[in-house]
């Protein structure tokens, strides 16, 4: 394949599309880049340090700071009662209520009871970390244990403990997702069949943990510096949950390693360091140790599915029963994974009559977080191992059955229930990944390998990923704001909502801010992440920043073009349009140019009645709105939360070796499509990321608990990451489907991949399997699971 080689190029023609280096890659590269850990202050930091709870579900009776107070160099003990004295509740970031669902009130500590083994339930500050965490051992917590469930069948059983007074049992909420007459078709079909998937529990483990330093000026006014993703309404649950006005809290997220919705916010440590820093009159730091961060959870699904279908392999009729363990629930975003995960489904099949219920259970795990994917990799796991067992159990090519139930290109826009899909041509994108890996190629040498005995498997996957939520009601919104502006040498600033996870997208928006002006992407700052800066946006989410914060800067880079257009033309005197280009303005009748400074100077000095214009600006602010969000039922009583649709499908072969369980990979071949592709070399790096993420969800990674309810994978030698050498070459195929209803036609580009690499190995290991009559449903394919289930065909 052709490797996409950055350039440098600067003229507005030939900006986007084009693969600009990074704008502070070298500075990342080097070491050089700057995070929370190495932010400083004249007079050093104090040091915090949490006591969590060693029980998965206690009471709390005594809570006995004396001796961590008496600690050399403590300078607060603060506990769950007293911190709730000065603080509201956390807000949600989003409610389960807004969904009918049940809810409760947390707080920065745990008040009476602890839910999960790793509540924080005391904090310590002190002048060093040292100091903080012995102080923290010498807290002695009185406990009465109480009664814990851990599995969400358990959980949901008459007699289960209930996670949280006052609910009536363990179910946030029942969501259903329904057209036509899924048990009628069912029952009618020629064929059907049933069966169970469970997929573990794990995260995103990004390289750099979350982080704060808190620090309160003379003036009562709180900074906090967080490792976020969502600095404004991180800034407003903080002014809430205080007491305090929004303009007198300043959230400033600088540069970040990793995100993946692991640095949502809404956790308790947020508040929790403005308190300790206001009441030792310092800054203070915390920062998430491995262990900590391994607490928080994601992904937790069992699907139990019936689908009903022809002689021909076509789907007739779905039905998916779908319960999510969404831990102990807690006010940070995750358990809304549970809510996607089912409204995805049908994903991009044609099934007219599908019947899904999506129940969130609460255990007493740790909350969940955000995980890249966002439960869209779980419907793209149920409903590829369904069409292989259609072709199985038919003895069609998995090919060709996909071929005869994808949405048709002919029927896009496409309504489901809950989404209003943009675009794209499923089966050309198909043929295309199956061309690219050369399927009868990889046919023909599975006949071989099994001919000798091998065990080899060929897994093909197509994911839909909607992309750019907008949850009316909360802070997760469809729209985003960013202001543009040119000074007097021609530089351009642009001050943005959305915030980068360590992506690059601020390079994306430079190029397209660029573009507009006829500048240099290197003449072109991009601001992100500072409350006091930068217009109130909603962060870095749900693949949202060019498609929303790269059309805001553009149409805020137009404004401010037509004021330059204007003057230019005053200038020149002439009445011909005027393009923009290498740094000027140039005139396209006669093709005298200006350059941009001294068109900007002279509206500066000048004015618009000196220039004869009809105003003088030179920097604009605008929001912009995707147009496909229907938050309004339509006479169907459909809704789509989702303005864009990415597609991405996977071929990829496998064997498994007999002897051991152990899984190779021996090809993988990924085709996407974004839409319009801004940024090819930032587009590629963000799919090749999320496949090594599917990758390792399918095989190794496991969030694993003990029956005392403790996290047993707490650090990286037990939860197993894919390392560069477990991973086979990626081969990355690119379609550009513009979407009709965003700017350029762009799409998310963040989170396609994870679930349709995460299918396509559990469908070439189970193809692998296949042969022995067996396959595994339970999630991840591990070395000893494999084993057992071959130990188990050979028996």
């Amino acid at each position: 394949m052709t490797l996409t080689q950055p350039d440098s190029a600067t003229t507005a023609g030939s900006l986007v599309g084009r693969s600009v280096r990074r704008k502070d890659g070298d500075l990342v590269l080097t070491g050089k880049g700057g995070y929370l850990d190495d932010i400083e202050f004249p007079g050093g930091v104090l040091h915090a340090a949490l006591l969590r709870s060693p029980h998965p579900a206690a009471r709390i009776l005594r809570v006995d700071t004396t001796a961590a107070v008496a600690r050399p160099g403590v300078r607060v003990v603060l506990t769950g009662a007293e911190a709730a004295k000065v603080t509201e509740p956390l807000p949600h970031f989003y409610n389960p209520a807004m969904v009918g669902g049940a809810t409760t009130d947390f707080h920065p500590l745990a008040v009476d009871v602890v839910h999960y083994v790793g509540e924080p339930v005391a904090a310590v500050v002190a002048g060093s970390l040292q100091e903080a965490q012995a102080a923290v051992r010498d807290i002695v917590v009185d406990y009465e244990l109480l009664p814990f469930v851990l599995d969400t069948d358990a959980a949901m059983a008459p007699d289960a403990p209930v996670v949280f007074d006052g609910w009536a049992d363990n179910a946030v909420c029942r969501l259903p997702f329904a057209e036509g007459d899924a048990t009628a078709k069912l029952a009618a079909a020629p064929h059907t069949l049933s069966g169970e998937i469970f997929i573990q529990r794990y995260q995103t483990t990004p390289m750099e943990t979350r982080g704060y330093v808190a620090t309160w000026s003379a003036d009562r006014r709180l900074t906090l510096y967080a490792s976020t993703q969502n600095p404004h309404p991180l800034r407003s649950h903080l002014a809430q949950v205080l007491g305090m006005a929004e303009s007198d809290v300043q959230v400033v997220a600088p540069r970040l390693g990793g995100g993946f919705g692991h640095k949502f916010h809404s956790y308790p440590e947020e508040s929790l360091l403005a308190l300790l820093a206001r009441q030792a009159g310092a800054p203070v730091k915390w920062l998430e140790s491995r262990e900590e961060s391994l607490l928080v959870g994601a992904r937790e699904y069992v699907h139990r599915f019936e689908v009903g279908f022809d002689d021909t392999g076509r789907i007739l009729a779905l039905k998916d029963r779908i319960r999510a363990n969404v831990g102990a629930l807690g006010p940070s975003g995750g358990w809304a994974q549970a809510f996607v995960a089912g409204l995805t489904l049908p994903g991009p099949y044609k099934i007219d009559d599908y019947d899904v219920e999506m129940v969130p259970v609460a255990t007493h795990k740790a909350p969940w977080n955000g995980a890249r994917g966002y439960g869209k990799e779980s419907a793209a796991l149920l409903l590829e191992r369904v069409v292989d067992l259609v072709a199985q159990r038919l003895d069609l090519d998995p090919a060709e059955v996909r071929r005869r139930n994808l949405i048709p290109v002919a029927e896009m826009p496409y309504w489901t229930a809950t989404k209003h899909i943009d675009g794209g041509d499923y089966h050309a994108a198909l043929d295309q990944v199956l061309q690219a890996a050369d399927y009868p190629a990889l046919r023909a040498r599975r006949t071989s390998a099994r001919s000798e005995g091998q065990l080899f498997g060929i897994g093909i996957s197509f994911e839909l990923a909607p992309e750019g939520a907008d949850l009316a009601g909360s802070l997760v919104r469809g729209h985003d704001t960013a202001t543009v502006r040119v000074d007097r040498s021609g530089r351009v600033t642009v001050l943005t909502g959305v915030t980068s996870p360590g992506s690059g997208n601020e390079t994306g928006i430079a190029q397209l801010v660029a573009a507009e002006l006829g500048v240099g992407v290197d003449d072109v700052r991009v601001k992100q992440g500072d409350t006091d800066l930068c217009p109130y946006g909603y962060g870095n989410f749900s693949s949202r920043s060019l498609t929303v914060g790269g059309a805001a800067a553009v149409l805020a880079a137009r404004d401010v073009r037509a004021t330059l257009a204007q003057a230019a033309a005053s200038l020149l005197k002439t009445e011909a349009a005027c393009d923009f280009a290498d740094g000027h303005v140039i005139d396209t009748g006669t093709g005298e140019r200006l350059p941009l400074p001294v068109v900007v100077n002279a509206v500066m000095t000048l004015g618009g009645a000196g220039l004869g214009i009809t105003h003088s600006r030179l920097e604009s602010t605008r929001t912009y709105t995707p147009e496909n969000i229907h938050l309004v039922p339509d006479a169907q009583g459909r809704v789509s939360v989702y303005p864009s649709y990415s597609h991405s499908a996977h071929v990829v072969s496998a064997e498994v070796d007999r002897e051991t369980g152990q899984v190779k990979l021996l090809s993988f071949v990924g085709l996407h499509d974004c839409g319009t592709v801004v940024n090819p070399m930032l587009v590629r790096g963000q799919f090749l990321g999320a496949i090594a993420m599917g990758i390792g969800g399918a095989l190794w990674e496991e969030s694993v608990y003990g029956a005392d309810g403790r996290l047993r994978s707490d650090t990286l030698k037990r939860y197993l990451l894919p390392r560069s050498t477990d991973l086979p070459f990626i081969e990355t195929v690119t379609r550009e489907t513009p979407s009709p209803f965003s700017m350029f036609g762009v799409k998310g580009a963040g989170e396609s991949g994870v679930g349709g690499a995460l299918a396509a190995v559990a469908n070439a290991v189970n193809d692998a399997l296949l042969p022995l009559g067996v396959y595994v449903h339970h999630m991840p394919l591990s070395a000893p699971r494999l084993l057992s289930a071959i130990k188990g065909a050979r028996s």
